[in-house]
């Protein structure tokens, strides 16, 4: 079956996309603080959905948190120390680019993390969520689902694209024959996670284009009526014939196709 089309897909995320910058000036002008988890496997689509939802807002407002493996001091620190310095101040939305998951997730799955440590992330991670919703931040959790087939269609576009090369490394390559693990371990953290303060929402990623609308639109629904009206800016005609630049170009550069 075919994807959505992309002159449809488009339509749709401009009007996503309005609707999107409404919700943040709503969330700057009352002090909401909202954070959004994605996590999903390797290739599910986390970065292209980030990118639609910040692509059309303040970066100073909106960020993304994508962190690296922890440091030596980081490991000797609580668990969730490293990603609470990245939560939200009022009027702030923070995108998780995966998350405090990771203990029971790409850990579990390759060795990083004994089930000792595993089990107290289950005993902790509803504690802590709690914690953060009762505090009054708004908190979403995604989960990006992709079938393997489509999974190996997105390593293999890596592996060929020298743009896209970047995204793979040794890691992929392992979580590529565990599969099976990677499902085993998101139905323990749905198991042990999946509360009604901090719910799960799992969005069909095989069409990822689809599922970037699918997952704005539920964003979007679970949050107030978000009407701010912008506020007015005085905007005066210019007292004078616009001027132009002064300095020294460069050269537009041979290669670069120039239009009549």
């Amino acid at each position: 079956m075919g994807g959505i089309k992309k002159s449809h897909y488009y339509d749709a995320l401009e009007k996503l996309e309005l609707e999107l910058v409404g919700m943040a000036r709503w969330a700057r002008a009352r002090g909401e603080r909202i954070v959004v988890v994605f996590e999903g496997r390797d290739t599910a689509g986390k970065g292209g959905a980030i990118k639609a939802i910040s692509g059309c807002l303040d970066p100073r407002q909106c960020r993304v948190a994508a962190l690296p493996k922890p440091s030596d001091d980081e490991r000797g620190q609580w668990y969730f120390q490293r990603y609470v310095r990245h939560l939200p101040t009022a009027g702030e939305i923070v995108l998780f680019d995966r998350s405090w998951y990771n203990r029971a997730g790409v850990e579990r799955v390759m060795g990083w993390a004994g089930e000792e440590q595993v089990e107290q992330f289950f005993r902790a991670a509803p504690v802590f969520e709690k914690m953060l919703v009762d505090d009054g931040i708004r908190l979403f959790k995604y989960w990006l689902s992709c079938d393997q087939e489509h999974q190996e269609e997105r390593f293999r576009e890596r592996l060929d694209d020298p743009l896209k090369r970047w995204k793979l490394s040794s890691t992929d390559v392992e979580a590529r024959s565990r599969y099976a693990d990677y499902t085993r371990a998101r139905e323990a953290i749905f198991a042990q996670t999946n509360t009604g303060w901090a719910p799960w929402r799992v969005v069909d990623f095989n069409d990822q284009k689809l599922g970037r609308l699918t997952l704005i639109r539920d964003l979007l629904n679970r949050l107030p009526d978000t009407d701010v009206p912008p506020a007015p800016i005085d905007w005066p005609e210019l007292d004078h014939e616009p001027r132009g630049e002064e300095f020294d170009r460069l050269k537009p550069i041979p290669d670069f196709p120039m239009d009549d």
